[in-house]
């Protein structure tokens, strides 16, 4: 058994979804907070079962999109109206409609260069490796198996209590992830 300090959290191995979902939902309900679940595949319910909130990832695109949005509208406005004021077709100087195409491909440029950059910013990526991928038997999460995390630095982690606790989820085995 390693010392507290040297492990970043303990770890519990499933066989099936129903008993993930159990508990993930019991760990959820005592109280643990930095909690992960990794799985082979996406399972219905789970993020919200261990108590994930909301990202901020749509609020950056959509600022993107309104930098992008308002930058292209403005970058038009600013060749046409002022740089260069050549009537062209006997149209008006600010001919706004004509502007639509480009200030919508910035929109949308914009909104996915925010939503790429936040993602990775959100996700502290890159990142090379994770604790979790030394515990013993976690190359299986790709497989079969699902694994439940909490993480040392919950305010509930106690070392002895949630190995106890986790050990009456019914696991395979808990194991602790080294750093």
């Amino acid at each position: 058994m390693a010392d507290a300090q040297d492990i970043y959290g303990l770890i519990a191995e499933f066989e099936t979804v129903d008993t993930i979902m159990s508990a993930a939902r019991r760990t959820h309900a005592e109280g643990y907070a930095r909690v992960d679940a990794y799985t082979p595949f996406p399972v219905d319910g789970l993020p919200e079962a261990i108590g994930l909130k909301r990202t901020a990832v749509p609020l950056i695109v959509l600022i993107g999109g309104l930098i992008g949005g308002c930058g292209g509208f403005f970058m038009l406005w600013y060749a046409n109206v002022i740089s260069y004021p050549w009537i062209i077709a006997g149209r008006p100087h600010n001919s706004w409609p004509a502007w639509i195409p480009i200030t919508f491909e910035l929109t949308v440029l914009f909104a996915g260069i925010f939503a790429f950059v936040g993602m990775l910013g959100l996700n502290g990526l890159p990142r090379p490796n994770h604790p979790v991928f030394n515990a013993p038997t976690f190359h299986l999460a790709s497989r079969d198996r699902f694994f439940l995390c909490i993480q040392k630095d919950d305010e509930r982690f106690d070392l002895e209590g949630t190995r106890r606790f986790l050990e009456s989820l019914g696991p395979v085995r808990v194991m602790e992830v080294p750093k």
